[in-house]
């Protein structure tokens, strides 16, 4: 089972649509501010085309099968660094989930950070994600900051 990573295409968007379908129905139970169907979280076309943009893709047999990207962001004022790495739509396709592929999209996008100058990297989930958490972590990452919501009704 040889594992590619490249960089994500316009030839990918069906695939990447599906899988940003299949997280949204993940995270629909975490989340009751989600907007009722249809719904996107991104703009496929400009994470591929952005050039600061380093959207990746996971592929087998030329199928692929995980999706993630880095983008620089500016860090709050009082932080020890200007700038950081947000890491965004970090995706496994069910069928291969357990075997690395996660980790090995980090790590392709951490390099891809250092080259960049970019020495933090952030990511944002669900506190109920308990897999992705585990997967996280596995990759190097450590809890952070908690966001918490109040709806006033």
């Amino acid at each position: 089972m040889a594992i590619k990573i490249r960089k994500a295409e316009t030839g990918d968007l069906k695939t990447l649509a599906r899988f940003e379908q299949e997280l949204i129905r993940a995270e629909r139970p975490m989340d009751p501010t989600i907007k009722p169907d249809p719904v996107t979280y991104y703009d496929l076309q400009e994470l591929i085309s952005n050039p600061e943009v380093h959207f990746l893709v996971a592929e087998i047999d030329n199928k692929v099968i995980a999706c993630g990207y880095a983008r620089p962001k500016p860090a709050r004022p009082y932080l020890d660094h200007t700038d950081y790495a947000y890491l965004g739509f970090m995706y496994t396709d069910p069928e291969y989930r357990g075997k690395g592929i996660n980790k090995l999209l980090m790590g392709h996008l951490e390099h891809w950070a250092g080259k960049q100058g970019l020495n933090e990297l952030r990511l944002t989930v669900y506190t109920e994600n308990y897999p992705a958490i585990r997967a996280y972590e596995k990759a190097g990452f450590a809890k952070h900051l908690i966001e918490m919501r109040y709806r006033r009704e």
